[in-house]
């Protein structure tokens, strides 16, 4: 495809959105943009969070696994669905329960402002940061395949993109956002089974034989017992996936405003579930694509893209859809995948740090009804530049965008499940004002337990390598913390 045709079908594809914008936001209330007054069928919640929580990390950077652990990433999918147990039996009653507009709300009723406002804060700084480094990834590919061609700056390509985002999220918010969503999951799902079945036929296969191939069986090893001073051993990644899907889903204003779009807890649970079943099979495919991606590489002669003199097994996927010739069909539903997969978790982040910041900092609800919905505005236009200066600035960092964003969230959420876990297995009251100080230290503590491996490799802790355990890790240090400043209340 040549460079004008591909921006011609990114603009047919916004197009569409913004369609589903027009209808879904000509009542752009406050109650429409954070709540879509509760009436989203849970059905379209189910389907559409799928997207959200695969975004671009899954559609281009898990495939690029592969290369370094094989199906290993499988095992904390099986954490990720128990995760989603927790969140469906325990977070979810309790937000309905006390009818939060913010799920941070919980915080100030249970301990305090203070309190309140640390964890809304260490949500913005993980959701600023998480949605960057999937804005990020999306926004490579899309160098990579055409703007780089164009002579146009990278930063001119992340502002296009968060531009865009803006437009059709500006009025709707989280009712439009449920919709697109759906959208965008099947697109990004089609373009991956579009580009399996073609992948397959060029080497010569049957779909249903794929998992009976030698190469494939030496590409798909799933579990790993062996060394638990490897990255992937198995109870690091299955624990790790448990906490990483109860902090990142159920602890994060993003994907639970969604769920709270639904009409009753019923159905919001309904939702969770159907969901989580369907991720694991989602995921199974994602994988199994990223194993055929590296199978028609060694044997076509193709080679790993390198970008500024860094090898990327990220842009494996784009390279052979659309530099391989595997045909027009897959160079269309790749792009329209990609586009998705860069939208369907950016445009909810958007919408949600708005409805957090506005909310928790700027106590928007109390404010005269005239000056709420100006003020949530700014508020999306003000989200929207931090979120063109923090992709900018992760253009420079090293390393897979999966892992970066995973060993990240690691360090940001611990204080939010620390704080949300004494909250619900104790009935002590912590001194408040100290909250912050807790969160910050639990985060330096588990950062400087982490480096002992690479900087004291005689410590006690040897050469143990630390994957997604950090998270529970700083989750327990923030409620050691919490113990320490609490005290007995009168229901003890």
């Amino acid at each position: 495809m040549t460079s004008i045709q591909i921006l011609l079908l990114i603009a047919a594809y916004f197009g569409v959105l913004i369609l589903i914008s027009y209808f879904t936001g000509k009542d752009d209330s406050n109650d429409v943009f954070f709540k879509a007054k509760k009436q989203s069928p849970w059905y379209v919640v189910a389907f559409g969070m799928i997207g959200a929580s695969l975004s671009g990390v899954t559609f281009i950077s898990v495939p690029g696994l592969i290369e370094g652990q094989q199906f290993a990433y499988m095992q904390g999918v099986f954490g990720f669905f128990v995760g989603y147990l927790v969140v469906l039996l325990v977070l979810l009653p309790l937000y309905y329960r006390l009818n939060v507009t913010s799920i941070y709300q919980y915080l100030e009723q249970r301990f305090g402002t203070v309190s309140y406002k640390t964890g809304a804060f260490f949500f913005l700084l993980s959701r600023v940061t998480g949605a960057a480094f999937r804005l990020f990834l999306v926004a490579l590919a899309m160098q990579y395949i055409v703007f780089e061609t164009l002579g146009v700056p990278f930063w001119i390509t992340v502002v296009i993109s968060i531009a865009l985002i803006w437009l059709y999220t500006n009025r709707g918010g989280i009712k439009t956002i449920v919709w697109t969503d759906t959208l965008q999951t099947l697109a990004m799902l089609t373009s991956v089974i579009v580009a399996i079945v073609l992948i397959v036929n060029k080497l010569d296969w049957s779909v249903t034989d794929i998992f009976n191939q030698d190469a494939f069986k030496a590409k798909s090893k799933l579990f790993f017992f062996e060394d638990v001073n490897s990255n992937v051993y198995f109870w690091k990644y299955f624990i790790g996936g448990i906490f990483i899907t109860i902090a990142m889903t159920g602890l994060d204003q993003d994907m639970m405003q969604k769920n709270l779009t639904c009409k009753n807890p019923q159905d919001a649970k309904k939702n969770m579930f159907s969901m989580s079943v369907l991720l694991v099979f989602v995921n199974v495919i994602f994988l199994s694509l990223g194993a055929l991606l590296f199978i028609y590489a060694e044997q076509f002669g193709v080679n790993i893209p390198v970008v500024d003199e860094k090898v990327r097994t990220d842009l494996l996927f784009p390279e052979i859809a659309m530099n391989q010739g595997l045909g027009l069909g897959l160079q269309i539903t790749f792009l329209i995948g990609l586009i998705a997969a860069a939208y369907s978790s950016a445009d909810s982040a958007l919408t949600s740090l708005t409805t957090s910041f506005s909310i928790d900092f700027l106590n928007i609800e109390k404010l005269p009804e005239a000056q709420q919905k100006p003020l949530r505005k700014k508020v999306h236009i003000g989200v929207s530049l931090l979120l063109i200066v923090v992709v900018i600035v992760f253009n420079e960092l090293e390393g897979s965008v999966v892992n970066n964003l995973f060993k990240f969230a690691t360090f940001t959420y611990g204080p939010l499940l620390g704080l949300f876990a004494f909250g619900i297995l104790t009935k002590r009251q912590i001194k408040d004002n100290w909250a912050w100080v807790i969160g910050l230290a639990s985060i330096i503590i588990t950062y400087f337990i982490t480096e002992l491996p690479a900087n004291f490799p005689d410590s006690f802790i040897g050469k143990y390598a630390f994957h997604w355990e950090i998270l529970p890790l700083n989750g327990l240090i923030t409620c050691i913390g919490l113990w320490v400043i609490s005290r007995k209340t009168k229901t003890d």
